[in-house]
């Protein structure tokens, strides 16, 4: 196969290019305009026109009216993805659904849900707890004996005795447990409820809701008791609904003209019960009227309070009431006012218009404030050595609750009336507290200047007022008090918050009320409010254990600042940042800020005071880099310095940008994606001045871009991964040539050339292995393209680089079982068979290439015949070893794109030319491995090439009619 001599065809490529354009037609309207149809009415003799479009007569996206206005894309992805499409339709549903289905409530109630997970977070303890059951002991044997039963008579007395059995005392007290052994027993308790209800032990399960709530009685540990009361009652809320779904399981009915009884519906009325459900429902009332003690008794029936749906809906306002009146006797006032949040989640749950008992709930609280001096109260906190304003923390949650309860969809005369009540008491940090948190923030605002009149009357002892600071700041920051109002406000606020002691009472006040100075006022009072936080956080270095705070005040003042040249012209502002002394707190602080830059920073900056705080709060990112840092941090502060480098801009000041480069890769060095940024942006700039001088250079701008080239020279060796470097050599040598700088355009392909044998054979991506021969093949493919246009180094000989590429080829671990080589070294024929032409196909503007070089010179064709015949060599050579290895599909896939290139750019007038085309013919039929379809439209493609009169065609016209008929035989 050696003896192939490979001839190109010559072209004009003027005269094809012209042969081969589309005759050129006017249209009257335009292509992608939507249809209108017009409906033509017959009324009698006339004819009337009803001219209305059916569809839009102004131009369309074909694609969007062809799915009814529609995202295709999105469409048939939502159709593939069946949970897109579940969401999309439970995301239609609640859009379509009320408000008012939702219990009654709106999405401004704040469910117990996330008030539950609230209190087990801030209220725990070290101390030891004791919890008092008879049915978590290790040898506890099954007290709930089951008899042979004759008469339902017998039954209820069995299961009388069991119950007056548990209140004679057959309980056992478990001592010194701490918090988590304690909330495992409470874990058991509730598995224990559900297993002994699995087992038809209805009493025992009832036995187990009594011995829990008997536990909210308890208040030996004080400070523990609202994560109790969230963990005890989770036990009780699963006592009522295993009671509802027992009494709904036994109520089928039989609906009017059928004779089938069905289950009870959702939305069920009493009407529906049968009578032996509600039967059921009553005993299991009874039942708990029975037991002795007044806390488990109502804990109990509050938890099943939704039974009475069963009996009469109109009960549960009598119900509600006569709960709340039975809390009153309950002597310690934290386990009432615990027991009235209870009634009151319970209340909005089953029976949320009905809100009757939530006011007499919050007065009798009121009615007994007092307690909470007595002396009882105060000898227990005195021995269990809790301060008073710890204690008032204790009823925050529940009071909490209730006034939300009080408050939801509540007029503003309500809040002045707690107002009222609250003066009465002299002011109560603890009511004030929770009605701010309460009510909603736009009457808290409203009443700004009365809100902080009241908090300085309030009392000075008790619960902290540092925290009625931190309420009404929450709520200034949802809610903007008038206008007027607030200067007055943050002076009287102010002056009480910088006088704080206490480092954690300063900063928890500072990190809310900086966000309402920054959403209102100006830069000085933001740098007047940074640099008070500075003096309370320096002495004794309080910041170290405050970062959090500190991080939060950074985020609420990027959140309300977005113009990055009045941020930094605080004078505060990096004084503060660099309070954040630990390293891994100084990056997360600076990450914040970057992101906040990339996000906000809509226009590209050259303001130097910007640049340098950014360069600044970069390289400490950057500097925070090294071997053990995770990749996607290393992406992700790559990503927020690229961001930063692409938002400055010198304008047409082209060697300032320059410079401002060369001082980013001084700077961030260690980081691929921020070096790629800066070539790119450096390529970038070279292009943007030879646009300004209009492809004409000075001395000036020649040098200029000859700067840019170095630039680009020097830095790309820095880059750790070698596809990085390939591919930015290939487009540094792309941009120097555009700007005629052909020296350095040599110099990045040689580099290019030279750096192909480095690539491996294998690259790891996200964990697998992947090949880079297809990606080697795309990037030679690209850069033939480009050697197309270079023109020879008089010095360095025919085809230098071509040559030197090929060299390198040779060498490259190709894989034998794979066709790529076959590729490049087809692609490499179809350069040979364009550097043959008298004028080439494209140019690089003011750059001569090899035709204007070497006109068509007899000896350089030569050379390339010369090079053609080592390719063709290269191309056999793998084909054959393709054939060794039996792998025919990649044999017959390479030799019908040798063909192709052959029949676009060979002479195949030529009688070995023709012959090797017939040959590669067959050769990708041999096996009858090849693609039946590329072969098929290869043949129509001559079969069309026949056509044509000349002596092409009737080459063509031969091939075909060899062609066709070696694949007949």
């Amino acid at each position: 196969m050696a003896t192939y001599e490979w001839t190109p065809r010559i072209k004009h490529a003027a005269i094809e290019k012209e042969a081969k354009t589309l005759p050129k037609e006017e249209v009257t309207s335009h292509p992608l305009k939507g249809i209108v149809v017009t409906e033509v009415k017959k009324t009698g003799k006339s004819q009337v026109q009803d001219g209305r479009p059916r569809t839009s007569s102004h131009p369309l996206d074909p694609l969007t009216s062809a799915m009814d206005g529609a995202d295709p894309l999105s469409m048939f992805a939502s159709q593939a993805d069946p949970l897109s499409r579940m969401s999309t339709q439970t995301t239609t549903k609640e859009k379509s659904m009320p408000k008012d289905e939702n219990n009654g409530l709106d999405e401004t109630f704040e469910p117990w849900s996330v008030k539950k997970l609230s209190i087990l977070t801030k209220h725990t303890t070290s101390e030891k707890l004791t919890i008092t059951t008879s049915f978590l002991s290790a040898h506890e044997k099954d007290r709930v004996v089951i008899k042979a039963q004759s008469t339902v008579t017998d039954k209820v007395k069995n299961r009388l005795e069991q119950l007056d059995d548990f209140e004679e005392g057959s309980v056992q007290e478990m001592l010194d447990l701490s918090q988590q052994e304690y909330v495992n027993r409470i874990d058991e308790l509730n598995q224990a409820l559900i297993d002994a209800w699995d087992q038809d032990q209805r009493v025992k399960a009832l036995k187990i809701a009594i011995q829990c709530s008997k536990l909210l009685s308890d208040t030996n540990v004080i400070q523990f008791y609202p994560s109790k009361f969230v963990l005890i009652t989770d036990i009780l809320d699963t006592f009522g609904k295993l009671v509802f779904e027992r009494i709904r399981s036994k109520s089928n009915y039989i609906p009017v003209g059928s004779s089938m009884p069905i289950q009870l519906p959702e939305n069920f009325t009493p009407e529906q019960v049968p009578d032996s459900a509600k039967e059921t429902c009553r005993n299991w009332f009874f039942k708990i009227a029975s037991i002795r003690e007044l806390i488990p008794r109502f804990y109990v029936e509050t938890a099943i309070l939704k039974c009475y749906s069963f009996l009469d809906t109109s009960e549960y306002s009598a119900a509600l009431c006569r709960l709340a009146d039975m809390t009153r006797g309950m002597g310690d006032p934290l386990v009432g006012i615990y027991a009235r949040c209870y009634l009151s989640r319970v209340g909005i749950a089953v029976a949320p218009n009905i809100r009757d008992h939530l006011m007499p709930c919050f007065n009798d609280f009121l009615a007994c404030y007092s307690q909470l001096q007595s002396d009882h109260v105060q000898n227990t906190l005195a021995m269990q050595k809790v301060e008073m304003p710890r204690y008032l923390t204790l009823y925050c949650p529940a009071l909490d609750w209730i006034l939300q309860c009080i408050a939801h969809r509540a007029s503003e005369n309500t809040l002045q009336t707690i107002l009222e009540k609250c003066k009465k008491l002299f002011n109560s940090a603890l009511l004030l507290n929770s009605i701010m948190s309460a009510f909603k923030p736009e009457y808290i605002a409203f009443r700004a200047v009365q809100f902080t009149e009241q908090i300085r009357e309030c009392e000075e002892t008790g619960f902290p007022k540092h925290m009625l600071y931190c309420s009404l700041g929450g709520c200034l920051v949802l809610a903007s008090p008038p206008e007027d109002q607030r200067l007055a406000v943050l002076n009287e606020v102010w002056k009480v918050v910088m006088k704080l002691k206490n480092p954690l009472d300063y900063i928890t006040c500072a990190e809310v009320w900086i966000e309402y100075v920054a959403k209102h006022f100006s830069k000085r009072e933001v740098n007047t409010i940074l640099n008070d936080v500075i003096k309370h956080m320096t002495p004794d270095r309080a910041f170290e254990d405050y970062y959090p705070q500190l991080q939060s005040i950074v985020t609420k003042v990027l959140s309300h600042i977005h113009d990055f040249t009045l941020l930094f012209s605080l004078d505060k502002f990096l004084p503060f940042i660099d309070l954040f002394q630990k390293e891994i707190v100084k990056v997360e602080v600076c990450k914040s800020i970057m992101e906040a830059f990339v996000k906000y920073q809509a226009e590209a900056t050259s303001d130097p005071v910007i640049i340098n705080a950014l360069m600044f709060i970069c390289k400490t990112m950057h500097d925070s880099v090294n071997a053990l840092t995770l990749d996607d941090e290393v992406r992700a502060i790559g990503g927020l310095i690229c961001g930063f480098v692409r938002k400055i801009s010198f304008g047409r000041d082209f060697e300032q940008q320059l410079s401002f480069y060369v001082e980013a890769r001084a700077n961030f060095s260690n980081l691929d994606a921020v070096l790629v940024e800066l070539v790119e942006c450096v390529n970038t700039l070279a292009v943007e001045t030879r646009d300004v001088v209009k492809g004409k250079h000075s001395r000036k701008t020649a040098s200029f871009v000859r700067a840019c080239a170095a630039y680009c020279f020097i830095t790309i060796p820095s880059l750790q991964s070698v596809l990085a470097r390939l591919k930015l050599y290939l487009v540094s040598g792309q941009v120097a040539l555009l700007n005629q700088c052909l020296s350095q355009g040599d110099a990045f392909l040689k580099a290019a050339i030279s750096l192909i044998a480095e690539v491996p054979k294998t690259l790891d991506v996200d964990g697998k292995v992947r090949s880079t021969e297809p990606l080697m093949t795309s990037y030679i493919c690209s850069l033939l393209s480009t050697l197309l246009a270079v023109p020879d180094n008089p010095d360095q000989g025919v085809l230098y680089l071509l040559r030197g590429l090929l060299n390198v080829l040779s060498d490259f671990p190709w894989d034998v079982n794979s066709s790529a080589k076959a590729v490049v070294y087809v692609n490499v024929l179809s350069l040979l068979c364009a550097v043959s032409q008298e004028d080439y196909v494209y140019h690089i503007d003011r750059v001569d290439a090899n035709d204007s070089m070497y006109g068509s010179d007899p000896k350089f064709l030569g050379e390339v015949t010369k090079i053609s015949a080592t390719v063709l060599e290269e191309v056999f050579s793998h084909l054959k070893v393709l054939g060794e290895g039996q792998n025919f599909k990649k044999q017959a896939e390479a030799a019908i794109e040798v063909f192709n290139v052959m029949v676009a750019h060979g002479d195949l007038s030529k009688h070995q030319m023709f012959t090797l085309a017939l040959n590669l013919w067959g050769l990708a039929q041999k096996h009858g491995q090849g693609d039946t379809k590329q072969m098929v439209r290869t043949l129509d493609y001559v079969k069309r090439k026949a056509i044509s009169k000349d002596k092409e065609g009737k080459v063509f016209a031969d091939l075909a009619s060899k062609m066709h008929l070696q694949s007949r035989t």
